[in-house]
This record gives C-alpha cells, sequence and structure tokens, in this order.
C-alpha cells in the first residue's frame, strides 16, 4: 500500500510554509541555500566579549520590523523565541491562503527545547542581585509555553495549544503529534513547528563544557561536518519553522497548493543516558521503521534520508548504524542541513522536515556542506558536493535529542 492510499485515516496536506533561519526568512531562499551547501556559521560579538572558548554560531539575519507582528509595547513583554516563532508562524499562514477556518477545529502545536531562555539569562543576569526590580512581564516572557499562547492568539485559533519539550526532538514531536490530530479527526487545520534561540552566553559556555561544540575558532565556516571523519562537535544555532497541516481533503476543496504530505510519524526512547544515544542505534531503528510503516511504505520505497546528523562523534555514528539496520549497506542517500544552519535545537526537526519535504517534491537532495571522508564505521551514502537528483519520492526526517528522545517524520510528495 502507498503513502497515500491508507483508507483507515483522514491524510495530512502541508498548505503552509514559514521560517525565520540562519538561511532565510522564505523557502526558496532556504531551499537554495540547502543546494548551495556552504555552511553560514560565522563569529558572534557577545560570545567574544564573554571571553567563551567558542565564539561561533549560526544567527537569524535581523527580521523585517516587528511591528508588523506585534505592538511595540508587546515586544517588550515577548522573548526572541516567541518574536521568531509568531513571525514563522504567521507567515506559514499566510503563505497557505488560509480565510474561512473554524476557530474550535485548528490548533497549534509548538516544539521549543528551551523556551525563552534568552531572557531568562537576562532577567538573572540584570536583576539577580536586586530581585524586587524583576519586571512584572518576566514570567510571561520566560514561560516556555509563550510562543504556542502568542500563535494563538494572534490567529484565534482555539483548538489543543500544546508546547512539546523532547529536546533535539522537540520540533519534529510537535508536528506529529499535531498531524496525528487531524488525522483521527480532531483538527481541520493545525499551524505546527519549532523554535529555539539558544545562541547565549550560559547555554554556549556550558555546552561547551561539554564538549558537545566544535572548536573550530579560526575557521567556523569548516566547523559543521555531519558524518565526517574529521568532525569535532556542533555549531549552535537559532531559528524557527512553522507549517500549516490541513486534511487533505478540506485543502483539495478549498483549491489550496499543497507541498506535500505527512504521512507517517514515530517516536520512542532510547532509555539509555541522559546525553549520549545508544551507540548500536537499536531503538532509533525501530522508530524509523515504525515511521516507514506508519506511512503505508517499506523502507525500499524511502528516496533519501534528512539525517539528524549533528557533526559529533558519537550521536552520528550511532545514527549511522541505526541508518544501516533500517536501509542495509546500499540504503537512500542521505543529507544533513545542520552542516549548512547549524543546530537549531528544538527548531531543528521543523526546519529539516521542511527541508526534507521540499527535496522530496522536487527530487533533489542538498548536498552535506564540508564532507570530505566518512567515518571507518560509517558505510552510508552522504551527499557531498553537489546536490543530487533523485526524483521525486517520500523522503524520511529524523531528530534524535538529549534524554534519548527519538522522533521520525516520512513526507510525501503530493500526488
Amino acid at each position: 500500500m502507498t503513502a497515500t492510499g491508507r483508507p483507515d485515516r483522514r491524510r495530512v496536506a502541508v498548505t503552509g510554509a514559514g521560517v525565520r533561519a540562519p538561511a532565510g526568512a522564505d523557502v526558496e531562499s532556504v531551499f537554495a541555500a540547502m543546494l548551495k551547501g556552504e555552511s553560514l556559521a560565522a563569529p558572534v560579538p557577545e560570545l567574544a566579549a564573554a571571553e567563551l572558548p567558542v565564539t561561533f554560531a549560526c544567527t537569524v539575519p535581523p527580521p523585517p520590523a516587528m511591528d508588523d507582528y506585534f505592538p511595540p509595547r508587546e515586544q517588550r513583554k515577548t522573548d526572541r523565541a516567541t518574536q521568531l516563532a509568531v513571525a514563522a508562524a504567521r507567515d506559514a499562514y499566510v503563505d497557505a491562503g488560509l480565510t474561512e477556518v473554524d476557530p474550535d477545529r485548528a490548533g497549534v502545536s509548538v516544539g521549543s527545547a528551551m523556551g525563552g531562555i534568552s531572557s531568562t539569562e537576562e532577567a538573572v543576569l540584570s536583576y539577580g542581585a536586586s530581585p524586587g526590580d524583576y519586571p512584572a512581564f518576566t514570567v510571561a516572557r520566560i514561560m516556555p509555553n509563550s510562543p504556542a499562547a502568542r500563535i494563538a492568539l494572534q490567529l484565534g485559533f482555539r483548538g489543543p495549544c500544546t508546547t512539546h519539550v523532547t529536546a533535539c526532538a522537540s520540533g519534529t514531536d510537535a508536528i506529529g503529534a499535531a498531524a496525528q490530530k487531524i488525522r483521527h479527526g480532531e483538527l481541520d487545520c493545525a499551524i505546527a513547528g519549532g523554535v529555539d534561540t539558544p545562541v547565549t552566553v550560559g547555554i554556549m559556555a556550558s555546552f561547551g563544557r561539554l564538549r558537545a561544540l566544535s572548536s573550530r575558532v579560526d575557521d567556523p565556516a569548516a566547523a559543521s561536518r555531519p558524518f565526517d571523519a574529521d568532525r569535532d562537535g556542533f555549531v549552535m544555532a537559532e531559528g524557527a519553522t512553522f507549517l500549516v497541516l490541513e486534511d487533505w481533503d478540506l485543502a483539495q476543496r478549498r483549491g489550496a497548493r499543497i507541498y506535500g504530505e505527512i504521512a507517517g510519524y514515530a517516536s520512542n526512547c532510547d532509555a539509555f543516558h541522559i546525553v549520549a544515544p545508544a551507540a548500536e542505534g537499536v531503538v532509533a531503528a525501530r522508530c524509523m521503521t515504525t515511521a516507514i510503516a506508519d506511512a503505508g511504505l517499506t523502507p525500499a520505497g524511502v528516496g533519501h534520508v534528512n539525517a539528524h546528523g549533528t557533526s559529533t562523534v558519537l550521536n552520528d555514528r550511532a545514527e549511522s548504524a541505526a541508518l544501516l539496520r533500517v536501509f542495509g549497506s546500499a540504503g537512500p542517500p542521505v543529507t544533513a542541513p545542520k552542516s549548512v544552519v547549524g543546530h537549531m535545537m528544538g527548531g531543528a526537526g521543523a526546519y529539516e522536515a521542511l527541508v526534507a519535504l521540499l527535496s522530496a517534491s522536487r527530487g533533489v537532495v542538498p548536498p552535506v556542506a564540508n564532507f570530505s571522508a566518512p567515518g571507518i564505521e560509517e558505510p552510508i551514502d552522504v551527499v557531498a558536493g553537489e546536490a543530487r537528483l533523485v526524483g521525486p519520492a517520500p523522503a524520511l526526517s529524523n531528530s534524535f535529542g538529549f534524554g534519548g528522545h527519538n522522533a521520525c517524520l516520512v513526507l510525501v510528495p503530493a500526488r
């Protein structure tokens, strides 16, 4: 049975996309940057001023004036993550061309690993010595559900409004959970995606102490290199990506432009270690095969894999092991967006789902930046050098997070 032929449930169409990422603020700019395959990592002055060991990251270019999304007085009450999320979600809503929505059957689903971390750090540094001076809106800025609540408030969506916190799998879980609600008839449409803004002094210092970040301070553009034998850690990033999900039949009836379909989803947990993946990849492989089966496919039907691909030794090795378990040595081509845009933490999975769907629909897989030679234990087919034409076909998008959280989506071109 094909991914678009499941008679037992409603199909889920992707009809809109909005993005605020290091690669750009619109779908075409993002995909062009991915096809170019060059890292966007660059020095961040604030990190250098703090004299941190790692002073580079992938950041979002200055966005359009937030006055287009928030009244000036409201901007002071919102964290940077919330602002990026609302901008991306509103853009996705406009991109979908939604006009008549039953607000009680429209939901919001947001993934974020760190919530308002930038506002938390700012508050502690500014008022930690004088707690009586904390601004009244501090709580509203730092609460993890603020992006979801603000999106619902702006769009008037009164259905389920949820926040998913599963580390680096958060954005993927948010999309998968929203898709399930549409499948089962609980919702007609949803805004779903992920956001994080973790390029802060405290977070960068902490991840540096974990030795999870690349230390290529002299050459940031060469730092993120998933699956490469010479990788030494990931590059931190920020960003927000949101998709409009709709009941397929309703989207067709209103004449919507359909990017493709959320056809499969699965999540599970390694239950192994708080920061390290299970090396054999058994549980991650089970997550992949469950998502593929959920889409009504077999592994042979997957056209390419959008890998989690962090550029850390342990994570890439575990994901390679999992891919080999699922696909064997002659598996599909593999790409890794973090090589270009870095690791957006809870925002990564949603960004990568968008890239995977565009790749699946257009039949072209972006190259992995900085890849020159595979690790000896990782004989997977990494796309390198230039984009590879594969023809339109379903894509598997992987997200694996601290705590052993695994989440996978299968995205299918519109047919």
